[in-house]
């Protein structure tokens, strides 16, 4: 009995299973309403809504566990929410066939992005303060949004805040699942939280045969690929690459397009490397041992395949959980990260200037022909610095730095990537 229970701690260390599951409350929570916009936009049945959430979850719990076992790195998936944003204004009008055509050319295309390796040769070429920048631009917003929601939640954010500065000097480790502990008792004790509104119903697949329709693909399928490129997986490789985690990029981005591939008529769409939620579970706060931050990912993909099979009680969840909860959880459980991107960011005084436009243009939040500020934020970045250091020659003498964004994280020197042979 002992021995099995040795083994469970070991498989579902406390801190990693929190992680997890911070990372799927934080990325349901924060976007499924999108989602949900976007499938009534196409004329989505109830029992179609609930097949979209049924295989986004298992798409995403399936990819999150697969690939964190394969490789043995925190690797979480995600949909796209820009993609989903994308779609609640272009699917007006559209069919579901119609629309679901528009989700396999997307999805076929992210397959090709990963077969070809041409995403990876790009990610390659991209200075690591250059993607800690673009890390720590898109991540900063809810750090500050940890304080502006205490202007109308200060009763459930601010006991968190003070239990989450208590932990770290009496117990770091388990920082963040005190504060979530005394937010939710918070949230509880001041009637914010309110459980009766969460109703479980299990969710069945829905097949729709796709139709492709070259208007639609051209409005809604290609912009969609675009924008789960650009403003999803190049976020996400660089909260791996920030931690020092050297997966190889291409068979990430082919899995994950070939599992929304396969699934993408009963309405799954978008899916990519995580970013945000990926983040909380690449930290310290997941497991003090790096090697052993893939449990996280893990349980954060088991996670997903519960909410997805209860799909159709997502809507009601989300009015259960009071947002500042939300928001305020995902500010400490980043905090951290947040901190480690900046002192990479500006560690190398080469690419400071280029590291900082690119956390100013991302932070920014501007979106241009349907963009995210993730993909101009890196534009800019690399545009100040061909422009300042294009050309020139190393002086004499001078040290060389490495370029590429799996360039050791700050705090962890000489720590072997994973899979890495010494």
């Amino acid at each position: 009995m002992t021995s099995l229970a040795r083994r469970l701690r070991r498989a579902a260390p406390a801190s990693a299973v929190v992680a997890g599951l911070i990372a799927v409350l934080i990325g349901f929570t924060s976007s499924a309403a999108i989602v949900f916009t976007a499938a009534e936009a196409a004329g989505a049945t109830p029992g179609e809504l609930a097949s979209w959430m049924l295989v986004l979850g298992v798409g995403m719990g399936v990819t999150s566990i697969g690939l964190s076992l394969r490789y043995r790195t925190p690797v979480v998936t995600a949909w796209s929410t820009p993609g989903a944003a994308l779609m609640a204004g272009g699917l007006q009008g559209v069919t579901m066939a119609q629309a679901v055509g528009a989700f396999v050319v997307s999805a076929a295309l992210i397959t090709l992005s990963g077969a070809t390796g041409w995403f990876e040769r790009i990610m390659d070429r991209i200075p690591v303060a250059l993607a800690a920048g673009l890390l720590a631009g898109v991540l900063v917003q809810f750090g500050t949004q940890l304080f502006t929601t205490m202007r109308g939640g200060f009763t459930v954010v601010f006991p968190m805040f003070a239990a989450y500065l208590l932990c770290r000097r009496l117990l770091p480790r388990y920082a963040v699942i005190a504060a979530l502990a005394v937010g939710v008792t918070a949230a509880a004790v001041t009637g914010s939280l309110r459980p009766e509104r969460a109703e479980l119903a299990l969710a069945a697949p829905v097949f729709t045969a796709p139709e492709f329709s070259w208007q639609v693909i051209v409005s809604v399928g290609l912009p969609l690929f675009v924008v789960t490129m650009a403003s999803q997986n190049l976020p996400g490789v660089a909260v791996l690459r920030n931690d020092g985690y050297g997966v190889p990029v291409s068979p990430l981005i082919g899995w994950t397009g070939g599992v929304n591939l396969l699934l993408a008529p009963f309405g799954c769409f978008g899916l990519n490397l995580a970013a945000i939620t990926a983040a909380i579970c690449t930290g310290r706060e997941a497991h003090e041992d790096r090697d052993r931050r893939y449990l996280a990912a893990v349980w954060a993909g088991v996670f997903y395949l519960c909410v997805g099979v209860f799909g159709g009680a997502v809507g009601s969840l989300l009015t259960a959980l009071p947002a500042a909860l939300v928001l305020g959880i995902a500010g400490l459980g980043l905090l951290g990260t947040i901190a480690s991107s900046l002192a990479s960011a500006l560690r190398d005084e080469k690419w400071r200037e280029s590291a900082v436009v690119t956390f100013l243009a991302t932070t920014s939040g501007v979106t241009l022909l349907g963009i995210g500020s993730a993909f101009w934020g890196l534009l800019a970045g690399l545009l100040t610095a061909l422009v300042t250091h294009g050309g020139r020659r190393a002086r004499p003498g001078a040290p060389h730095r490495t370029t590429t964004a799996a360039a050791e994280p700050p705090g962890e020197p000489g720590t072997p990537v994973p899979g890495e042979r010494r």
